[in-house]
């Protein structure tokens, strides 16, 4: 896809994962990468990765849940590339299984705030910054937690709804300025979060064999899918949800 040769892409949490996998992607297909997340050491790692493939990328300290570092965050990757055509909101936590008596307000706020209000500001700010250069495509990291209940992670489930919802208003608004956006709703994918849970071979089996497919997906598997998302292969996709699951959500 050589259309992505000279244009930007943004990735927040990009220094981990689904994030890395999805930065690298797209600097393979020639964009300009800039990385943002709260951890630097992890975040220009992945940028050594990307100049080792002749890629060009930048790292921006960014919590999400702050306007003031997403407001850098955009003015940083127009300072030093000029514009941005793509962003990939991704940065997000999860929730460990609480049955909701014993959920926190803290724990409520941290996860909205970076779920959900981090979506928020990222999109507060990307649009315009895209809308100077003709347009873009921005996706949101959801999930299948975003599709479906599941039990004693309900803070997790309402952040991920909620990034749905997101998708589609903002879509909407934006769908006669050229600017699309859609969000992808992973599966279980082998990530650090992943394999930090899944700290028995049992507890893994069991993972795998809930998933139709046999077995979890890998980050690349979503990277490839946002990127696909963002290109002109599909202009005509905006406001809608692509589950990436192995077939769970099909069930």
């Amino acid at each position: 896809m050589t259309e992505f040769t000279g244009k930007v892409a943004l990735i927040t949490g990009g220094n981990a994962g689904i994030g890395r996998a999805t930065a690298i992607e797209f600097a393979k297909h020639g964009a300009k990468v800039v990385i943002t997340g709260r951890r630097e050491k992890e975040g220009h790692e992945v940028i050594a990765e990307i100049k080792a493939l002749s890629g060009e990328a930048i790292f921006v300290k960014t919590d999400v849940a702050k306007e003031k570092d997403v407001k850098a965050m955009i003015e940083r990757t127009l300072e030093t590339f000029g514009r941005l055509d793509y962003a990939f909101n991704n940065a997000g936590i999860e929730e460990t299984l609480t049955p909701l008596p014993n959920q926190t307000e803290e724990a409520y706020d941290q996860i909205m705030d970076i779920n959900v209000k981090g979506v928020w500001l990222s999109l507060k700010h990307e649009i315009p910054a895209m809308l100077k250069t003709g347009g873009g495509a921005i996706v949101n990291n959801s999930s299948i937690a975003g599709l479906v209940g599941i039990a004693m992670t309900s803070v997790y489930i309402a952040s991920k709804h909620a990034v749905i919802g997101l998708t589609k208003a903002v879509a909407l608004e934006y769908a006669k300025q050229n600017v699309r956006v859609n969000a992808v709703a992973p599966g279980t994918i082998e990530t650090r979060m992943f394999l930090d849970f899944a700290r028995s071979p049992e507890i893994k089996q069991l993972l795998e064999s809930a998933t139709p497919i046999g077995r979890v997906g890998q980050p690349e598997e979503i990277a490839r899918a946002v990127v696909w998302l963002s290109s002109d292969g599909a202009s005509f996709v905006t406001g809608q949800t692509l589950a990436i699951d192995g077939g769970y959500t099909a069930q």
